[in-house]
């Protein structure tokens, strides 16, 4: 399966996956709006390998940005491949343990060919020494100096470490921030995290076509799938998430279908009624209903109610839903277990 590159990567605490500059370019501008006069931090950034900072770089204008902010972790194993050189004066250090910061705050003409692109980018990266300096420590997001940089910033966007997913965001939302990060869609059933989705703190973006994408990898492919690109690893189920708002988080989900006993049973242990499908979900029912964790990307606020998940205990109204008294919270139909189920319920 393709998702075994990110259970081993989780496992050994790799997080090396560089996103592909078309995913950022795809899901950004529907953004565009958000970041006119915002300081933009990618803290989880090389900013020689890492396309985040390349997008925001060359699109500075366009996007009308205050400040650009990129910050490199030292252990990354890419980090160092083409030391920046006005760090020759480091030359006695190892490259790969080095980290440090870019601060943009204005992109022109530098190089002199008439237009501003990634090579006036380069240029500033390697001549200016006000734009890229050696951090004290080592890059890492949840040290002081970092922090630091956090809390100067508007926005942050990034692919965090995999690894460290509930820690990322309970940092942004201790320090109030705006967001627009890549999780894996298991993020969604985390105790840390539905908790925020359900109460419209958290949410999706429009997200990668066909729920899965390629990143640049140090590590071995060790996918199934049929699409190997070279150098990279496909990784299905990954999503981006983000607390700003966008025009498809209000489109209103058509429904179709009509309720019916036969095609809509009842779980055995949950007072509600099971829906395989999100397509599925019948116009003329009001009472709760579970439906896949996929539920989460056609969600609109404004249509429906998140009730709970199946998957997390300790919820009230989850209880009161309960039919008898069960070890598990996964739900049972027909005496057969099921995956998570998000249980909801339309709007009036």
């Amino acid at each position: 399966m393709a998702n075994k590159n990110l259970t081993n990567a989780r496992i050994a605490k790799k997080d090396e996956f560089y996103t592909q500059l078309v995913d950022i370019e795809n899901e950004l501008r529907h953004y565009r709006e958000h970041f006119r006069g915002k300081t933009v931090l990618c803290n989880c950034d090389d900013p020689y390998e890492s396309n985040f900072f390349k997008y925001f770089a060359a699109n500075f204008n366009q996007l009308g940005l205050k400040k650009l902010v990129a910050t490199c972790y030292d252990g990354s194993p890419i980090t160092g491949n083409e030391l920046p050189l006005i760090f020759s004066v480091y030359e006695d250090e190892d490259p790969k343990r080095i980290a440090y910061k870019v601060e943009i705050t204005e992109v022109g003409d530098v190089n002199g060919d008439g237009r501003v692109d990634l090579a006036d980018v380069r240029y500033l990266l390697e001549n200016d020494k006000n734009v890229m300096k050696k951090l004290k420590g080592n890059g890492d997001f949840r040290s002081e100096e970092c922090i630091e940089l956090l809390k100067e910033a508007d926005i942050v966007c990034t692919n965090p470490p995999f690894s460290l997913f509930r820690e990322y965001v309970a940092q942004l939302m201790t320090y109030n921030k705006k967001f627009l990060i890549i999780g894996h869609q298991n993020a969604i059933k985390y105790k840390e995290i539905f908790p925020l989705i359900r109460n419209n703190k958290l949410w999706l973006g429009y997200g990668f076509k066909g729920g899965a994408t390629h990143f640049v990898s140090p590590y071995d492919d060790i996918a199934t799938a049929g699409d190997h690109k070279r150098g990279m690893i496909r990784v299905s189920g990954v999503h981006w998430f983000t607390n700003l708002d966008h025009n498809k988080r209000h489109e209103e989900l058509i429904l179709f279908r009509t309720y019916n006993p036969e095609d809509y049973p009842y779980y055995d242990n949950y007072d509600a009624i099971n829906v395989d499908k999100t397509a599925d979900i019948p116009c003329d029912y009001d009472g709760v209903m579970g439906v896949p964790i996929t539920f989460m990307d056609k969600y609109n606020p404004d249509q429906f109610e998140i009730i709970w998940t199946t998957d997390r205990g300790g919820d009230g109204f989850l209880d009161s839903l309960k039919k008898h008294h069960t070890r598990f919270d996964a739900p049972v139909l027909n005496g057969k277990g099921l995956y998570t189920r998000i249980l909801i319920r339309k709007k009036k």
